[in-house]
């Protein structure tokens, strides 16, 4: 069992319980606790704010609000497992950069892809983005409902030298899964209309540029095989936006994987297109 929790932040929307139940269902894979936490974007002048008058404020609906999210989402969560740890923490401040600091220490983090809204001033899916770019510890992003398995987990590598927390966290992840692994090199020339981007391709320049790719992907890729057997490998090089290529990526598989700089966003084009277009969970890990 991993004494390291994963912590999965809620709002309150359908989205972000989503969320919390793809952590709990990964907390059961893993023998972990799991942590769910909430936060009230609440000024501190309104935490201190008591006028005497018993009747509730704006601040006492935030935080009401809150804490309902909270019970909800760990009842929820209790129903996954019966030998599910769980445990949930109001967080104060920014929501973005609370929810993002609480994945300190933790195995993962994980939110949804949208929020409630203004109404309530969380807004996940802001504070999602923050976190997947930000956060010292990989972040999961769940988009939309995750129907059947494929028992596929996909990576994106883009530098080869950069890429080797993304693909420790991928091989790991095929592996509590039992699934197969696809690594995805996408590579394009500058921004051109799509007809003359072909044409690029299709020159010998353009062919041997993405034979290399080919090998040196397959050479990265045999060392990787080599400490994990049992896992299937492939591997997809292709013309295109990577971002493109990985949201395409992500119908059939179960979880994508992509790196980043820990603390900052690296290839933020990436990011985006990854994070808003993906038919699934997507993860970012941050490089050691």
């Amino acid at each position: 069992m991993s004494a390291k929790p994963i912590v999965a932040a809620t709002d309150g929307s359908e989205e972000s319980l989503r969320a919390v139940d793809w952590a709990a269902r990964e907390a059961v894979l893993r023998g972990a606790p799991l942590r769910i936490v909430s936060a009230a974007a609440t000024l501190p002048r309104m935490m201190d704010h008591h006028d005497g008058s018993g009747l509730e404020d704006v601040t006492d609906v935030l935080l009401d609000h809150r804490d309902r999210a909270l019970a909800t989402a760990a009842a929820r969560a209790a129903k996954v497992s019966t030998d599910l740890l769980v445990d949930s923490d109001n967080l104060s401040g920014a929501p973005a950069l609370a929810v993002t600091e609480s994945g300190s220490g933790a195995l993962m983090l994980v939110v949804g892809s949208r929020g409630v809204g203004a109404f309530t001033a969380l807004i996940l899916g802001s504070v999602s983005r923050y976190a997947a770019t930000h956060a010292p510890c990989p972040v999961v992003v769940v988009r939309d409902e995750i129907t059947a398995a494929h028992r596929q987990v996909a990576v994106g590598i883009g530098d080869a030298d950069t890429s080797a927390a993304a693909l420790s966290f991928a091989f790991e992840e095929a592996t509590l899964r039992k699934a197969s692994l696809l690594a995805v090199h996408a590579w394009s020339t500058q921004p051109s209309e799509s007809a003359r981007a072909w044409e690029h391709f299709m020159t010998p320049g353009a062919q041997a540029v993405q034979e290399q790719v080919t090998r040196k992907l397959a050479a990265l890729l045999d060392d990787w095989r080599a400490k994990y057997p049992d896992v299937a490998v492939s591997q997809d090089v292709v013309y295109g936006p990577p971002g493109r290529a990985l949201a395409g990526v992500s119908a059939r598989a179960d979880l994508v994987v992509i790196g980043r700089r820990a603390g900052r966003q690296g290839p933020a084009a990436v990011t985006h297109a990854v994070l808003h277009h993906a038919h699934g969970p997507v993860v970012t890990v941050p490089s050691a």
